[in-house]
C-alpha cells in the first residue's frame, strides 16, 4: 500500500497510484461484450424521454401534463421494481449465475416491447391513446429493469480494481454511445418518407423505426449474456439470502453510498426537468415551428453528443487515473455547467447551429459524471463487503438507480407543468416571446442551481484511490484466509 489515510472528501493534491494486478485485468472479449450491453440503458432508455413529446404532444396533440404523466408514472413503477429485481438477482443461484440470465430475457423483451410502445393507434380518443402509451411505457421499463440492474451488478463484480472499473465502465459508456449516435435520428428519420410510408407522418414513421431499434437491441444482450463471466460465484453460493427489507435498510443506511447519491441525483434532477425543453427551443425558437427542418439540427446535435461521448471516454480513463474520481467528477459537473452557460449565447436564432458547442461540452461531462458514478457505487460495494462479508451489488446498484429514478419521475411532471406554465400552446407554430424566454429561463437556470449543490456533495465523498486499495487489500487477505481455511477443512 501507498498509504492508509482515509480521503477527507477529495484526492489528495499528489495523489499515489497503483498498478493494475494482472489477475484483474478484464479480458478485451468480456470488455467489448459487456460494453455492447450499453445500448439499452444509454441510447434505448434516453431516447424515450426525447422522443416522447415530440411524438405524442406535437405529433398526436396529447396535452403536455398527460406526456410529463406517462413519463413520470413509469420511474414510480421502476422505484417498485428496482429494488425488487436487484434482491432477485443476488438471491439467485444457479449454475447460470446471478445475473446473466436476466440480461438474456430482458433483452429479449426490452426489444419487443418497445416495438409495442410506438405503436399507438391513430384511431383512438387522445385519452385513449394516452392510456395504451402509458401502459406500454410501464411494460418497457419492466424490461429494461430486468435486462439494467443485473447488467449494471455483472459489472460491479467483474473486477476487483479501482481502475480497471473505471476502464470496464467506460467500454460500457463507450460501446454504447457508439449505437446512441444513431438514436437522436430516430425523430429524423420518422419524418423521412422511407418510414412515414405515403400519406403518413413522423407518428406513422416512428412506429417502423421502432422495428430498426428492436434489432438493434438484440445483438448486444444475447453478447453480453453469453460471453461475460461472474466473479466470486463459490463466495456467494455460501452466502446466506436476506429478505428485501433487510437488504433494503442495510443499502440505506450506508453514508458513503448516500453521498453519491446525493451528488448524482441533484444533478440528474437539474438536468431531466428540462430534459425535452431543448427539443422545443430548437423547434419553436430558433426555427420558428418548423418541425421538419429542425429535426436534422436535433439530429445532427444528437450525433455529435454520441461522437463526443465516445471520444470522451479516453481522456476520462486517463483523468481518473491520474487525478482520481472525486476530481475527475467534479471536472465533469463543470463541464456540465458551463454548456448550460454558454446557451446564453448559442440559442441564436440567426445561427442556430451555435447549439453545437454547447453540446460537445455537456456530453462529454455527461459521459465522465456518469460512467464514474457507476464505478464509484463498485467501490463502495467493496467498502460494504469489508463492514458486512456479503456482496450486495445488485442490491446497492438497484438502490441507485431507484433514487435516480424517482429523481427522474418527479422531474417529469415539474417538467409538464413548467411546460404549461410558459404558456405554449402545441397548436400553433409561433409561439410568444415570453413562452420562449421562459423555456430558455428554465433550460439553462435550472440544471446550473442543482450543478453548484452536487459540486458542495463531491467535497465530502471519502472514498479516494488510497483508501479503495487499502479495502481491496483487507479483502483478498480476508478471501485468501478464508479459502485457505476450506482447504484444510477438505483435506
Amino acid at each position: 500500500m501507498h498509504g492508509d489515510t482515509m480521503a477527507q472528501g477529495y484526492e489528495s493534491a499528489e495523489p499515489q497510484h497503483h498498478t493494475t494486478a494482472a489477475r484483474d485485468r478484464i479480458p478485451w472479449i468480456q470488455l467489448i461484450a459487456y460494453g455492447m450491453g450499453g445500448f439499452v440503458p444509454i441510447a434505448l432508455f434516453n431516447s424515450v424521454g426525447q422522443l416522447s413529446g415530440l411524438i405524442l404532444n406535437v405529433g398526436l396533440g396529447i396535452s403536455a401534463i398527460l406526456v410529463g404523466v406517462s413519463q413520470m408514472v413509469p420511474r414510480f413503477w421502476d422505484a417498485i421494481t428496482d429494488p425488487i429485481m436487484g434482491h432477485i438477482s443476488d438471491n439467485t443461484r444457479g449454475r447460470w449465475g446471478r445475473r446473466r440470465p436476466y440480461i438474456f430475457i430482458g433483452g429479449l423483451a426490452v426489444s419487443v416491447s418497445f416495438v409495442m410502445m410506438w405503436s399507438v393507434p391513430r384511431d383512438w380518443e387522445a385519452m385513449d391513446q394516452f392510456w395504451y402509451f402509458l401502459c406500454m411505457s410501464l411494460v418497457f421499463y419492466t424490461a429494461v429493469t430486468v435486462f439494467e440492474i443485473p447488467h449494471g451488478a455483472l459489472g460491479m463484480e467483474m473486477t476487483d480494481d479501482y481502475h480497471e472499473r473505471t476502464r470496464l465502465f467506460s467500454a460500457k459508456s463507450f460501446i454504447g454511445n457508439v449505437g446512441a449516435i444513431a438514436t437522436p435520428w430516430f425523430y429524423a428519420m420518422a419524418n423521412w418518407d422511407i418510414f412515414m410510408g405515403e400519406g403518413g407522418d413522423e407518428v406513422d414513421g416512428m412506429r417502423r423505426v421502432a422495428y430498426v431499434a428492436a434489432v438493434m437491441v438484440l445483438i448486444p444482450a444475447f453478447a453480453c449474456a453469453f460471453l461475460c463471466k461472474e466473479r466470486h460465484q463459490e463466495q456467494v453460493l455460501r452466502q446466506d439470502r436476506e429478505s428485501l427489507l433487510t437488504s433494503l435498510k442495510h443499502t440505506g443506511s450506508n453514508r458513503t453510498f448516500l453521498i453519491l447519491v446525493g451528488i448524482v441525483f441533484s444533478t440528474v434532477m437539474g438536468f431531466n426537468v428540462v430534459n425535452g425543453f431543448a427539443n422545443y427551443i430548437a423547434v419553436f425558437y430558433l426555427f420558428q415551428g418548423d418541425g421538419k427542418v429542425a429535426s436534422s439540427l436535433l439530429g445532427l446535435n444528437g450525433t455529435l453528443w454520441g461522437l463526443t461521448s465516445v471520444v470522451a471516454v479516453f481522456p476520462l480513463v486517463y483523468i481518473s487515473k491520474r487525478f482520481g474520481k472525486s476530481k475527475t467528477m467534479t471536472t465533469a459537473i463543470v463541464f456540465m455547467a458551463s454548456a448550460q452557460l454558454l446557451k446564453i449565447v448559442c440559442y441564436n436564432p440567426s445561427y442556430p447551429y451555435l447549439t453545437l458547442v454547447p453540446t460537445v461540452l455537456l456530453s462529454a461531462g455527461m459521459l465522465m459524471f456518469f460512467t464514474l458514478a457507476s464505478a464509484m457505487v463498485a467501490d463502495v460495494c467493496d467498502e460494504d463487503e469489508l463492514n458486512s462479508g456479503t456482496r450486495s451489488e445488485g442490491s446497492y446498484y438497484a438502490v441507485f438507480w431507484w433514487f435516480m429514478k424517482m429523481g427522474m419521475a418527479v422531474a417529469y411532471l415539474v417538467a409538464g407543468l413548467l411546460l404549461e406554465f410558459t404558456g405554449f400552446d402545441q397548436n400553433i407554430e409561433v409561439q410568444t416571446e415570453r413562452t420562449l424566454l421562459l423555456m430558455r429561463v428554465f433550460e439553462i437556470g435550472l440544471p446550473i442551481g442543482l450543478c453548484v449543490f452536487s459540486l458542495m456533495l463531491v467535497r465530502k465523498y471519502p472514498l479516494n484511490e488510497a483508501r479503495a486499495y487499502e479495502i481491496k487489500s483487507k479483502l483478498d487477505e480476508r478471501r485468501a484466509a478464508r479459502n485457505a481455511g476450506m482447504a484444510d477443512a477438505e483435506g
